[in-house]
């Protein structure tokens, strides 16, 4: 009986990873929350909307139609299991919900392709409606066909913010103004680490010259200072101090904000994976060698959810991936291509290393943020509760904090504030982040529907 591989994502590194054990003669279980392939880079808007690929994609049109057509060539070929969310893994299984129908799926190999989440830093008033990540505003172009607002601010730094700004613009939406907390001096230094990929450089410059021909404004060198609005009315301008030390306040309806990615690990730490801090990233990421084994002998992580490099170099990571578990079922791999795909990704993660330099994380802000700013969206949680459990109850780690304040335990799981809530309480702690630890993953990842529970109980008792 051949071996069971399952791969969870459906973006470049998991159509990748499916695409080569097909090759190998093995028919892959692909499951995917979306209803269609992609990702999020590479999201497909719905069957019957006609958007042309070059408006959806922009410089990434030729990449995404090729994914795509690469995928539904697949098909015949994996057992493609969308609108499913993987909950919890348990050694050789993981628990997947669909609806109201839960089920229990076996596998011999595991290829966790879980993607990447926007790396946020909460701003003064970003708890009003028509605040977004920039995911959230692409998700809404590219799976609804309609922008978050009339007149929206995209803020925060990163490629993630010009590629959104520019679809917006493409999309014909009113992009007020880019904010970009990084300077020009950054991007010229990263420069020489940038030109490992000169097409991705090329495309990033590109995107910038949308922005330009369309005239909208950007400004380098900003600090965030509040986002404008009310209860009622939701967002109605943005304020940020320019490099120049002056104040500039921009009239929007909706904000869109975003410092580069974070990879999706909760999956990987429910797999029971070890994971390391990664001083250059400032992030915890899962322990994985060069081809993507984890210290779980049948778990694989590749893509963005072992570390963001880019789309392009995700599919590398998936391919990668499913060479070493062939090899690890005792099936034949070309060495070359192995050898190969590793040398591409090290060029990538040469480049990924010029991104951060140009469009480094902003951990001075969290240290700056009011008391009264809300760093948890989901529990309401301010940085001054976690600036107060840290001196008066001694929460200087990240779960004990959780434990006091209920920082990370509401909706989201901590997507949106785990990262800058660990800023806040090393900023107030005086210790490295890395001493913060990270919020254990816990089951489920995401909210599952009460009926649920009631089929689990009658589908037992019969």
């Amino acid at each position: 009986m051949a071996a069971r591989v399952i791969v969870i994502g459906a973006g470049p590194a998991g159509v990748r990873a499916a695409q080569k054990l097909v090759q190998a003669g093995l028919r892959a279980v692909v499951i995917d929350e979306g209803r269609r392939d992609g990702g999020q880079i590479y999201r497909r808007q719905p069957e019957d909307f006609k958007r042309s690929y070059e408006a959806l994609y922009g410089t990434e049109a030729e990449r995404a139609m090729k994914l795509h057509q690469d995928f539904d060539a697949l098909r015949a070929q994996i057992d493609f299991v969308p609108e499913t969310l993987v909950w919890n893994i348990e050694p050789n299984a993981v628990h997947v919900v669909q609806g109201t129908r839960h089920r229990k799926i076996s596998f011999d190999k595991l290829i966790i392709c879980s993607g990447a989440t926007d790396r946020l830093m909460p701003v003064p008033g970003w708890h009003h409606a028509g605040a977004y990540s920039l995911g959230g505003a692409q998700v809404a172009l590219k799976s609804q066909g309609c922008a978050i607002g009339s007149r929206v601010v995209m803020m925060g730094s990163g490629p993630l913010l010009y590629l959104v700004a520019s679809q917006y613009v493409k999309a014909g939406a009113t992009v007020a103004a880019v904010l970009d907390t990084s300077t020009l001096m950054q991007r010229v230094r990263a420069l020489p680490l940038l030109l490992a990929v000169p097409s991705t450089l090329k495309k990033g410059i590109a995107l910038m010259s949308v922005l330009k021909r369309a005239g909208v404004p950007v400004h380098r060198g900003i600090t965030p200072v509040s986002i404008d609005g009310t209860p009622e009315h939701g967002v109605q301008g943005v304020r940020v101090t320019l490099a120049n030390g002056s104040t500039l306040e921009v009239k929007c309806d909706a904000v869109a904000l975003g410092y580069h990615l974070r990879s999706e690990t909760q999956l990987a730490d429910l797999a029971g994976c070890e994971f390391r801090f990664d001083q250059d990233l400032q992030q915890w990421i899962p322990s994985v060698d060069e081809d993507g084994r984890s210290s779980i002998k049948s778990v694989y992580v590749a893509g963005d959810g072992a570390r963001v490099r880019g789309a392009d170099a995700a599919e590398c990571a998936g391919q990668l991936a499913a060479c070493a578990a062939l090899a690890d079922l005792g099936l034949a791999v070309d060495a070359s291509e192995t050898e190969s795909l590793r040398s591409k990704l090290s060029r990538f993660t040469r480049f990924a290393a010029g991104l951060r330099a140009a469009f480094p994380w902003p951990a001075r802000f969290a240290a700056a943020l009011p008391d009264d700013t809300i760093v948890c969206r989901c529990e309401a949680i301010t940085a001054g509760e976690l600036r107060r459990v840290v001196n008066e109850m001694g929460a200087k780690e990240a779960n004990r904090a959780k434990a006091f304040s209920r920082v990370g335990m509401g909706r989201c799981q901590g997507r949106f504030c785990a990262h800058a809530g660990a800023e806040v309480i090393a900023a107030e702690a005086r210790v490295p982040l890395e001493a913060v630890g990270r919020l254990r993953g816990q089951a489920p990842v995401k909210p599952l529907p009460m009926s649920l529970a009631s089929q689990e109980e009658k589908e037992t008792s019969e």
